[in-house]
């Protein structure tokens, strides 16, 4: 990542950023603001004459660069930044990256006064924007390595920038994960990689089950899911258990780490993707492994059943009937509606192992979730409606995007299966309705307590967009560490 720095004193100005606000009418041009350090001899009559000349409004986003050849600065950038919140300076932060990427240092003359919240944003732009994932040969990395926030009181922000440093490693964690092809990514890699990130975390505990230990233990949904593939499934269990937390959030999230629909196999297009299927798992550790790092006082712990939905002679086939961890059975009337069943088990294990105060999951788990809300926005299910205000206030302040979508008691007579408790997939509409009142059912006492996130097409950009970059978003790991932290 990027090497942050805040300094009063700034000693490198080769490359100078000045940022610059809408004007008071709407058609005017942007606005000069006053830094917190005195900027060279003529820069602000400069200035002055550069904003009209690049017609600039001093949007979120908007970047403008004069060239100075001999100069001091050599080059001089104005930077939007729009309402000057936090979302327009994460923007900010993501558009200048961009437009930096050619430089190797950059110094930002903050406004003075500026808030901690939008030093925050500004620093997660910075880190998410310049985010990127290749394996190919020629990987072409941007030359930029350093930044300096010119602030006038440094201490005054430190807490800001550890915040979003940690909040932006554990985003571009999940990000990672995401992407990780399936040649490379199976579930005993995925729990290999956990296992290294928690070496380096004291307080941080792991459990990794292996089909052996899901059988015996009676995971029932993990091994039929898994049973197709020659990489076995496992189930992660991490946990963040802090002396003085008060408050016992479980985590779970879907890790399909590829999904080729089984036995009712995906047509291709519909497949080449489904590596992202895992990226619930993802957030939801990415999570647990921050709270750490933020040394949250809230215990997390994480469950993140992990399988290789394939096709071949053992896997699982519709029609078969599904044992899940403690006793419920489920009627399998669609292959590729595996991340339930998996999710099933983890739930019911949680309920009555773990005794948490809050159960929230987070799954990539139908595209009925982007015919509903498009591709930015997660589904938001409980019955719990502090639950849901407290968590979607976390998701949006994070600049996450989640709805809250109804549980209709109706519904639940389309469960109903003549030879199991459950059908996991009923095929009467409101796909991603009945998946959450599916998962519902797991939840036993814990129910008026449990969250459900389908985050399936806000997991994946397929442009660079902000602080978004083409491929997996990490998306629900600033909403959830955004949440923790506001846990009592």
């Amino acid at each position: 990542m990027l090497a942050i720095r805040l300094t009063a004193e700034p000693e490198r100005l080769d490359t100078l950023i000045l940022p610059v606000r809408p004007g008071a009418a709407d058609d005017a041009w942007a606005e000069s603001v006053p830094t917190a350090v005195a900027l060279p001899d003529g820069i602000a009559d400069e200035v002055a004459v550069l904003i009209p000349a690049a017609r600039s409004r001093g949007r979120a986003g908007d970047v403008h660069t004069q060239v100075r050849p001999g100069g001091v600065p050599r080059r001089l950038l104005l930077l939007g930044i729009g309402g000057a919140d936090e979302a327009a300076w994460r923007t900010s932060g993501a558009a200048l990256v961009r437009a930096v990427k050619s430089e190797t240092h950059v110094t930002i003359a903050l406004p003075v006064g500026v808030a901690p919240a939008a030093v925050r944003g500004l620093i997660e732009g910075l880190l998410l924007g310049s985010y990127r994932f290749r394996l190919g040969a020629q990987t072409d990395p941007p030359t930029l390595t350093d930044v300096d926030l010119a602030v006038t009181d440094p201490e005054a922000y430190e807490q800001a920038v550890n915040v979003a440093r940690i909040t932006a490693r554990m985003t571009r964690l999940a990000r990672d994960l995401t992407n990780m092809p399936a040649s490379v990514k199976n579930p005993r890699w995925f729990a290999g990689q956990v296992a290294e990130a928690v070496a380096d975390l004291p307080g941080v505990t792991l459990r990794v089950r292996e089909p052996a230990q899901l059988a015996a233990e009676g995971f029932g949904g993990i091994l039929a899911v898994g049973g197709g593939s020659a990489s076995g499934p496992r189930l992660v269990e991490l946990d963040w258990h802090p002396a003085d937390a008060r408050t016992h959030v479980v985590l779970v999230g879907k890790g399909i780490t590829f999904d080729t629909g089984g036995i009712s196999i995906k047509p291709v297009p519909a497949m080449k993707l489904m590596r992202k299927d895992m990226a619930g798992a993802a957030a939801v550790v990415a999570a647990t492994l921050g709270a750490a790092a933020l040394g949250l006082p809230v215990r997390v712990t994480t469950l993140a059943p992990l399988a290789e939905n394939m096709v071949s002679g053992a896997a699982f086939r519709p029609g078969d009937i599904v044992r899940h961890y403690g006793g419920l059975t489920s009627e399998t009337t669609n292959s590729d509606a595996e991340g339930r069943l998996v999710l099933a088990d983890a739930l019911a294990y949680a309920v009555a192992e773990l005794n948490p105060d809050l159960l929230v999951d987070l799954a990539t788990l139908t595209g009925a979730n982007a015919v509903a809300l498009g591709t930015r926005t997660g589904a938001l299910y409980s019955d719990n409606d502090q639950l849901a205000e407290d968590l979607l206030a976390a998701i949006r302040s994070a600049g996450e995007s989640a709805w809250r979508m109804p549980l209709p008691t109706d519904y639940v007579e389309h469960l109903g299966s003549d030879l199991a408790d459950l059908y996991s997939a009923p095929t009467q509409g409101g796909g991603s309705v009945l998946a959450a009142l599916y998962l519902r059912e797991f939840t036993g006492d814990l129910a008026d307590r449990w969250l459900h996130i389908d985050m399936s097409a806000p997991s994946w950009c397929d442009r660079d967009d902000a602080e978004l970059t083409r491929g997996a978003t990490g998306w629900g790991v600033r909403g959830l560490l955004r949440w923790l932290a506001a846990l009592d």
